[in-house]
C-alpha cells in the first residue's frame, strides 16, 4: 500500500448522518520542516486517487518534494478513503450518505492539525473537484491558508454543471452494471474536451486513430475501472459543492468569496464546459486577493488533467509564480 490511513471513527457529517468507521487515505511527498510551514495540500478530483496527481509533483517542478511537504488527500468516495465499496452499509449501496466538499475539507483539517500539527499551509491547489476543495479551504480556514490555486474548478457548482451531474447520475441510478458505466463515459466524452479539440482531431495525440476509438478506448475504459456506487457518491458530492453552504456562511456566496484572504491564482480553462471562464470571473471579482489566469487551451476541462504538455507547463509556471509571493 503506497498511502497512509487516518482513522476518524464514527464521524458526523454535515448532513447529520454518522459515517461509521470513517477514514481518510492520503499520501505525502517530501519532508515537513521544523517550522512546519512548507506544506502544500493537493486534494484529488472526482474518480482520481493520489497517483493521478503525481504528474504535477517532482524535482524541479513547483511542487518539488525537495522543498515542500506535499499532502495529497483522497476524496471520500474514491475507493481509497471511506466509500460505498469499502464501508459496511445496507445492501442498497445508493444509501451511502451524502458527503459534501465541506465534509472532505473538515476531515482534511483534522488530519493537518490534530495528527500532523500543521498551523500554516503555504498552498492549496487542485483540479476540478480538487479545485473546489481549494476554494473551500480558503473560505473555511482563511487564517490557515496562505495561497490557493484552483485550476479548472469553481467555488460552487453553477446551474449548468448541476444539470450535467443530473445527466451522468441517471444511468447509475437506473442500474450499476458495466452498461451504465459505458453510458457515463459517453456522456463525459461530449463535455470533457472542447469543440476545437474534436474538430482538430487532437485525440490522435493520445494515440487514438479515430473518434470512435477514442470514445470507447479512452472515455468508456476510464469509467469501466470505477465502482459505480463510488462514482455515484462522488457525483452527489460534486453536485452539492458550494463554499457558502455551511454554518459559517449560511448560503451567502458573496460573503464566502470575500472571506478568502489567501493570495489566489484562479485558473479556469478557456474552453472548459463544466467550470466556465465567466463563472470564474464572477468569483474573482468578489475575492479580495485573487487574479484570473486562464489556461488558453482547446483541451477543455482536461487542460488540468496533466496529459497535454503546454497546459502542464502553464499550470506549473503559475504555481511557481504564486509560491514566490512572500507572505
Amino acid at each position: 500500500m503506497d498511502y497512509e490511513i487516518f482513522e476518524l471513527g464514527d464521524y458526523t457529517l454535515q448532513s447529520g448522518t454518522v459515517l461509521n468507521n470513517a477514514f481518510l487515505a492520503y499520501k505525502t511527498y517530501g519532508t515537513l520542516n521544523a517550522e512546519k510551514n512548507n506544506v502544500i495540500l493537493y486534494p484529488t478530483a472526482l474518480g482520481d486517487t493520489h497517483r493521478s496527481n503525481e504528474w504535477l509533483i517532482g524535482e524541479g517542478m513547483a511542487l518539488d518534494p525537495n522543498k515542500y511537504f506535499i499532502i495529497v488527500p483522497n476524496l471520500l468516495g474514491n475507493g481509497l478513503s471511506s466509500s460505498p465499496s469499502n464501508t459496511e452499509i445496507p445492501p442498497d449501496k445508493n444509501s451511502f450518505p451524502l458527503i459534501t466538499i465541506y465534509d472532505n475539507v473538515r476531515i482534511q483539517h483534522h488530519l493537518m492539525t490534530y495528527k500532523l500539527g500543521i498551523k500554516k499551509i503555504a498552498l492549496v491547489t487542485g483540479w476540478s473537484l480538487g479545485a473546489m476543495q481549494a476554494f473551500e479551504w480558503g473560505a473555511a480556514y482563511p487564517n490557515l491558508v496562505q495561497r490557493i490555486a484552483p485550476f479548472n474548478g469553481t467555488a460552487k457548482t453553477w446551474p449548468h454543471t448541476y444539470a450535467f451531474f443530473e445527466g451522468v447520475k441517471a444511468p447509475l441510478e437506473a442500474d450499476d452494471t458495466s452498461t451504465s458505466l459505458r453510458a457515463v463515459g459517453r456522456i463525459y466524452a461530449g463535455w470533457g474536451l472542447s469543440h476545437a479539440f474534436y474538430r482538430n482531431g487532437c485525440y490522435k495525440e493520445l494515440g487514438y486513430h479515430s473518434l470512435d476509438e477514442f470514445i470507447t478506448g479512452f472515455w468508456e475504459q476510464n469509467f469501466l475501472t470505477l465502482d459505480p456506487n463510488n462514482l455515484l457518491a462522488m457525483f452527489r458530492t460534486g453536485q452539492r459543492a458550494d463554499i457558502s453552504d455551511n454554518p459559517l456562511y449560511k448560503g451567502d456566496f458573496n460573503k464566502a468569496l470575500h472571506s478568502i484572504k489567501a493570495q489566489a491564482c484562479i485558473m479556469p480553462g478557456a474552453t472548459d464546459l463544466y467550470f466556465t471562464h465567466d463563472d470564474s470571473m464572477y468569483e474573482v471579482d468578489h475575492m479580495p486577493n485573487a487574479c484570473l489566469h486562464p489556461i488558453d487551451s482547446i483541451w477543455g476541462h482536461f487542460a488540468g488533467r496533466g496529459i497535454h504538455q503546454p497546459d502542464i507547463s502553464f499550470i506549473n509556471d503559475a504555481l511557481n509564480n504564486l509560491l514566490s509571493i512572500k507572505q
